[in-house]
């Protein structure tokens, strides 16, 4: 049986390549290409406008009431979430959030959605990226109260419109709560004194084409340990997506995580 999907945000970097993997993929098949209603490709078969071959899937606004949907990723921006949030609770469309940048508001919105359709919002879709998260837990575990400062660096390419990276508050929010810091230090400058062992530091670099790195590292006098992830493409990302669309499809309503993509088998 295959899972029939939709992507919105489908004409940016990662939608396209989203779109290029089901289309390539088993089991896997692409029923809604939606993206905000000023892009230029509205209307127009996205596999034309891609350079992909005609797949008669023309891009639209809306999620229109006869396309059945198995699962729904959103790759967008936060008003994008917005704008398809309510078709996904009104039809029961379990809904993958990979976007990052929502005001706490929307989050809030967004969390409630699990009260009616099964809801995945990560910051990060890497299935490798999601395994460091666990890793990066167990290292605060063990290390709290012995004396280690941490700090957080992250990379992206210069067109990345949000900092420091969703994933990054996410290593941090991990830290805090196994360490307990109370502070995030965004960058240094000036006299600011003394490191404080109460914060976390997160540095923000933007160049080039990079498509995501991430390291955290824990440090004392006399030693320091990094975890690090680095994607070499954005394929990490877009599989990831897709495989936690399979792991939703028919799912009850609730809230999932990409943990339970690890450990669980997908349905169907």
């Amino acid at each position: 049986m295959k899972t029939h999907i939709g992507i919105n945000g489908v004409c940016g970097r990662m939608g396209l390549r989203i779109l290029q993997l089901a289309c390539e993929g088993q089991g896997l098949a692409v029923a809604a290409a939606l993206d905000a209603p000023e892009h230029p490709w509205q209307g127009r078969d996205i596999g034309e406008a891609a350079g992909m071959g005609k797949l008669d899937l023309p891009v639209r606004a809306d999620l229109p009431l006869e396309t059945h949907l198995d699962a729904l990723i959103d790759f967008s921006t936060p008003q994008g979430t917005m704008t398809v949030l309510p078709s996904c609770v009104g039809r029961r469309i379990p809904l993958i959030v990979a976007t990052t940048g929502h005001t706490a508001a929307q989050r809030q919105e967004i969390e409630a959605a699990a009260h009616e359709t099964a809801l995945l919002m990560a910051p990060n879709m890497s299935l490798a990226v999601n395994v460091l998260m666990k890793l990066v837990g167990q290292a605060a575990e063990a290390l709290r109260d012995k004396g280690f400062d941490v700090e957080i660096l992250e990379r992206h390419h210069r067109f990345k419109k949000d900092s420091p990276s969703g994933t990054a508050l996410h290593f941090a929010h991990i830290v805090q709560e196994a360490m307990g810091q109370t502070l995030l230090r965004h960058g240094r400058e000036g006299l600011v004194g003394e490191r404080s062992p109460h914060e976390i530091g997160i540095h923000a670099i933007r160049v080039d084409d990079n498509v995501g790195e991430h390291t955290i590292l824990f440090s004392t006098l006399g030693e320091t340990l990094e975890l690090t992830h680095r994607a070499q493409t954005r394929d990490c990302y877009a599989r990831g997506a897709l495989q936690a669309a399979k792991f939703l499809a028919r799912r009850p309503p609730g809230r999932y995580t990409m943990d339970d993509v690890l450990e669980g088998p997908a349905k169907g």
